[in-house]
């Protein structure tokens, strides 16, 4: 059976990591919800409902998908998957009928539609509709989680990644003599592809660990698990910590731990990043550290767009949008937001918690006078040297979200500037 994954309103929660991506391409485990999907349900054709903002995007993103397309959802009996579940264990075929419905906590996780009651949903209310039809089937338990704030994949990760390792079967242990493997090699998965210098040390005391194809491992790096390096990352003498996923085609270097680095990232130097999710693009400078608990252990609230919202854990570290950069030495207070293309040069002392998309901080300050033209251009030339590019499509969703944080940022700027004139 063909399937969709869509957003629901609550997918705007998990900003900064979700203004450039719709909520199930975040990564928890090994990969984001539609990967997963992707697998358990091999289909020709697949579908996406997303915020309107990043439709154009995603679909130049996914060609073979149909995205916002709402007549192609009503061609024919569809799964409909909620982008904010995270399932516990695989979903087969069998588990969906077109009489039950799969909840988490009063929240849809999955449900399978006939094309007459797909039709249904092509009016404004989306949502209502689609939670009247569930509302007449029988309700059973999805399993798993409902991830609600950017924090959740982070400590759903380690745990995610185990399930991972189950779920896809791959046992291959170290290939190479001078891999020094503490605990069982059956949790090592290393791909023939992969790169091993000397003197590397995999622990997998506490989970498995898995190395994909093209990643290369410098010598002196250690690995714990539960954790994954995706195709095409380099590690320089990294200390990687249990609970840890570092996406495609990242460049890392110092220590992390039970941090998500989506894709893309550059964090080559020295430098602590700890409880942590990193978007693409990101380039964290030379001794770039993240605070992720506080001194007194109380539990740690984070500035979300802005509003300070209560995490219930005490170890939480930061939250930073796409092709945002960091300078050298800059300090990250615990439960930092970062949004998208921010640009922080450090002042000798903790940044603010609170950096609105498309700000710059200067000596601890947050304005926003850094041209956008000039913050696009950068990106371009961060992107080729990579041998990507920035389209048109995917620059005028950055010139969408510019627009749309523009009150964020107005608020954010106003905030330090009043605390400027009254600093003694």
């Amino acid at each position: 059976m063909r399937w969709f994954v869509y957003e629901d309103p609550s997918a705007e929660k998990l900003a900064p990591i979700s203004l450039m991506r719709p909520a199930f391409e975040l990564l928890c485990g090994r990969e984001g919800l539609r990967r997963r999907l992707q697998r358990w349900f091999p289909a020709k054709s697949w579908g996406a409902i997303v915020r309107p903002w990043l439709a154009a995007a995603y679909a130049e993103e996914h060609p073979e998908a149909a995205v916002n397309d709402l007549a192609a959802l009503s061609a024919r009996p569809t799964l409909l998957f909620n982008g904010r579940w995270m399932p516990e264990a695989r979903l087969k075929p069998g588990d969906v009928t077109m009489d039950n419905a799969g909840f988490i906590d009063g929240h849809l996780a999955w449900i399978a539609l006939e094309p007459e009651e797909s039709r249904l949903l092509e009016h404004d209310d989306f949502q209502e509709i689609l939670l009247g039809i569930a509302r007449t089937r029988r309700a059973v338990d999805a399993s798993g989680v409902m991830i609600s704030r950017p924090w959740d994949l982070v400590n759903h990760n380690g745990r995610q990644l185990e399930r991972d390792y189950v779920d896809e079967g791959v046992s291959q242990g170290p290939q190479y003599a001078h891999v020094q493997c503490l605990g069982s090699p059956e949790d090592v998965y290393i791909s023939k592809q992969a790169e091993i210098d000397p003197y590397v040390v995999l622990d997998t005391r506490s989970g498995p660990v898995s190395i994909d194809r093209d990643v290369h491992v410098q010598s002196f790096t250690r690995i714990e698990g539960p954790c994954h390096i995706a195709r095409g990352t380099q590690l320089y003498r990294a200390n990687v910590r249990a609970g840890t996923t570092v996406g495609e085609h990242c460049r890392v270097g110092g220590e992390v731990e039970e941090s998500i680095l989506h894709a893309y990232v550059n964090k080559y130097h020295e430098g602590y990043l700890g409880h942590s999710y990193v978007c693409p693009w990101v380039n964290l400078g030379a001794i770039t550290t993240t605070s992720d608990l506080k001194s007194d252990y109380s539990t740690v609230r984070v500035p979300l767009s802005g509003q300070m919202i209560d995490t219930g854990t005490v170890k939480v570290g930061s939250f930073i949008g796409d092709h945002t950069k960091t300078a050298i030495d800059s300090m990250f207070n615990t439960g930092s937001s970062i949004g998208v293309m921010a640009l922080v040069l450090p002042g000798g002392r903790l940044l603010p918690r609170h950096i609105p998309s498309f700000c710059n901080v200067s000596f601890g300050d947050v304005s926003a006078d850094w041209p956008l033209e000039q913050n696009i251009q950068t990106a371009r030339a961060a992107m080729q040297r990579r041998d990507c590019s920035l389209t048109p499509v995917a620059e005028q969703l950055l010139r969408t979200i510019h627009d749309m944080t523009s009150a964020e940022r107005a608020s954010a700027v106003n905030v330090a500037t009043e605390k400027r004139l009254h600093r003694p």
